[in-house]
């Protein structure tokens, strides 16, 4: 599998790019700033775009995602969709707007996507918004995490439209993941599912 990562911006937001290596498409997942760059990473790897996954509506992962994806589908949980109309009513914390998106499509946990040669599996993993989604690559044993789970941490559920309980019950679901299985999250370094289990504290409480 081919795959990089864009994440030079004030949150240090990463930015995953990825297709098959045989395939001249990719998916980019959470765009949230500098579209020309993370068009340079494609055009540096002679690849184009064909879908914009976003793990969540929050600004730093989806605010730039209309402007880079332009005609390209962007794909997102129905929960989260409310954060491209009215971002402050929907729970943003800010009065951010989002970059309009041209092509708005939306998800359900179970789905399987294809593009680019890759199978994603979404895990609907709510929690830190209403729409929080994790995406599973088959036969890769790659979950991208966004703000569920990252290396020693774990997301905040305190905003206006978090919800801890559902927190809780998606950190239990990241738990039956395979402990071989890659974490690449929304920030920050890769890690594991079984790093993960045995050294984050607060996986080790939600377990």
């Amino acid at each position: 599998m081919y795959l990089d990562v864009f994440d030079r911006n004030p949150y240090g937001t990463n930015c995953w790019v990825l297709s098959a290596v045989d395939s001249d498409e990719a998916v980019v997942i959470d765009p949230g700033f500098e579209p020309e760059a993370v068009r340079a990473v494609l055009d540096a790897a002679d690849k184009r775009p064909t879908a914009v996954l976003l793990t969540h509506a929050h600004f730093d992962h989806a605010g730039a995602a209309g402007s880079f994806a332009g005609q390209v589908p962007v794909y997102v949980h129905p929960d989260d969709v409310p954060a491209f109309t009215d971002y402050p009513a929907w729970g943003g914390g800010s009065a951010t707007a989002l970059d309009h998106v041209a092509d708005l499509r939306t998800f359900s946990d179970g789905d399987v996507l294809r593009f680019a040669g890759l199978s994603v599996e979404v895990l609907h993993t709510p929690g830190h918004t209403p729409g929080s989604s994790c995406f599973r690559i088959e036969d890769e044993v790659v979950l991208f995490s966004g703000d569920l789970v990252f290396a020693g941490t774990i997301g905040r559920s305190d905003f206006t439209n978090s919800d801890p309980a559902a927190m809780r019950r998606s950190l239990i679901r990241f738990l039956t993941l395979p402990d071989a299985t890659r974490v690449l999250p929304g920030h920050g370094a890769e890690t594991t599912v079984g790093t993960e289990r045995v050294s984050n504290p607060f996986l080790r409480e939600a377990g």
